[in-house]
């Protein structure tokens, strides 16, 4: 699977903040990293933000604090890939929606924190709108609901700019959270949508999710 970017893109004004939002479908993982980083690299200081919206094939993901014990216990045939985000190590798969962030932070004038605090919100207030009561947490990045991790984030700044962003479960095989430590954690609870009650299609959550990024993102 090949992800092709349009590099011909329209300069923006400054004030013009909105992201363009890609939905890239089911993407390889390995290939969608590499096309952030190339967009990272390559994009300039009128470079419009993006969002990419998909889902992942299985696969592990393991960040650069990532250590040996956190990595899967049984031979599930889920490939392992190193990656450049903080944090420890997650799974993705079918069922999960997949945001990635790829946001000129200085322009913004964002940090690092506010924003994990607003990717945080967005989620947060979408489950809010099916009576869902969620929260962060400032020790462990993410969602939760009754100490059940819903979504998880990560990310990479690089010359000021971010990539990478949150998986939020909605109705995916969770048993490869079971093999692993998610997020370096032993013993953490994971949840997703539909145990929660919430039988909406990925299509709706997708849209849902990606108007609650776009608007705490103003």
């Amino acid at each position: 699977m090949t992800v092709t970017l349009n590099r011909a893109q329209e300069p923006v004004r400054l004030e013009e903040l909105e992201p363009r939002v890609r939905h890239l479908g089911v993407a390889d993982y390995e290939t969608t990293w590499r096309a952030m980083q190339s967009f990272t690299t390559g994009r300039g200081a009128d470079t419009q933000d993006e969002i990419w919206v998909l889902e992942h094939p299985s696969v592990y993901t393991l960040g650069v604090a990532g250590k040996a014990e956190h990595l899967p216990r049984v031979a599930n045939g889920i490939p392992v890939v190193k990656v450049d985000r903080g944090g420890q190590i997650t799974y993705h798969g079918p069922g999960q929606v997949v945001a990635y962030l790829l946001l000129d932070l200085r322009r913004r004038g964002l940090g690092v924190r506010t924003l994990v605090r607003q990717m945080e919100r967005a989620v947060i207030d979408l489950l809010h709108t099916y009576a869902i009561e969620a929260a962060g947490r400032t020790d462990a990045p993410g969602v939760y609901v009754n100490d059940a991790k819903v979504a998880a984030l990560g990310l990479r700044i690089k010359n000021g700019c971010c990539y990478h962003g949150l998986a939020l479960n909605v109705d995916m095989d969770l048993a490869p959270f079971h093999a692993i430590n998610p997020c370096g954690y032993p013993g953490l609870a994971v949840t997703q949508l539909r145990d929660l009650g919430i039988r909406a299609p990925g299509e709706a959550v997708r849209e849902q999710l990606v108007a609650h990024l776009t608007r705490v993102l103003r």
